[in-house]
């Protein structure tokens, strides 16, 4: 599908994991241009309070309830919004949790809850959405996976969840290209979210002086990461990782 057809029905956006923090930011960016926005998440009252907040912004909102782990409610989910819009021009995969604990102390559950939801529910999004893409010969692709992938301490669900989520990238974007269909990773750094303002004051110190730059990322910082990425200013950039951490990832500053 031609760039002029896709700004003449305006783009059809999906963002998961749309009800707070990272995720709020690339809604609100997305809806400064208007368009149509699937906001996706398992936090109703957090969609129903951002949807209410992008009222009068001029794009179509549309907030849907799902759990990315269950392939049935995701599978639900684009049959929705292929019914109501037609096509699906962007999927943005930011949903994510964490359950941090040193190796000895995670829990299958924690190991498990980690791997379904940012890797597993991403494999299904991307998969789900897919025939869709490939009849349009047109799409973009933005996984948000997070500088952690490179490793950390007491976080061996989480890195191994988003090294993953790097290797999904890198493996769809090969296997879409023919299509037309872009995919991408940004890798956020210490980024100031609601997470990491309940951190301890004295641990978000620690980590804000180890930063290069001396001071955590905006949430927006991100949103114009992934706003790029999904644009047509980005067209022939698939399969790639943008570091968006402040210089964390070329290293650390001693404590």
């Amino acid at each position: 599908m031609a760039a002029a057809d896709q700004e003449a029905r305006q783009r059809v956006v999906v963002i998961t994991g749309a009800g707070q923090g990272i995720g709020a930011a690339i809604a609100r960016r997305f809806a400064d241009h208007g368009g149509r926005l699937v906001l996706v998440d398992v936090n109703q009252e957090h969609l129903r309070q951002l949807a209410g907040s992008l009222e009068g912004s001029g794009c179509e909102v549309l907030p849907i309830t799902t759990d990315v782990s269950s392939k049935e409610q995701v599978g639900q989910l684009v049959e929705q919004v292929v019914e109501k819009f037609g096509a699906i021009d962007v999927l943005v995969n930011n949903a994510g949790i964490i359950r941090d604990n040193l190796i000895s102390n995670i829990s299958e559950q924690d190991w498990d809850q980690v791997l379904n939801v940012n890797l597993k529910g991403a494999f299904l999004c991307c998969q789900a959405v897919f025939p869709t893409l490939k009849k349009q010969r047109s799409g973009k692709i933005v996984n948000i996976v997070s500088r952690a992938w490179l490793g950390s301490i007491g976080q061996a669900n989480y890195t191994a969840s988003k090294g993953g989520l790097v290797s999904l990238t890198r493996s769809l974007a090969l296997e879409f290209a023919r299509f037309q269909i872009n995919v991408n990773a940004v890798a956020p750094g210490l980024i100031d979210t609601p997470m990491t303002q309940g951190m301890p004051a004295e641990g978000r110190e620690r980590l804000i002086r180890m930063q290069p730059t001396g001071k955590m990322g905006k949430v927006e910082d991100i949103a114009a990461a992934v706003a790029f990425l999904a644009s047509d200013d980005a067209e022939f950039i698939t399969g790639q990782v943008l570091h968006v951490d402040g210089g964390k990832s070329c290293g650390l500053l001693s404590l």
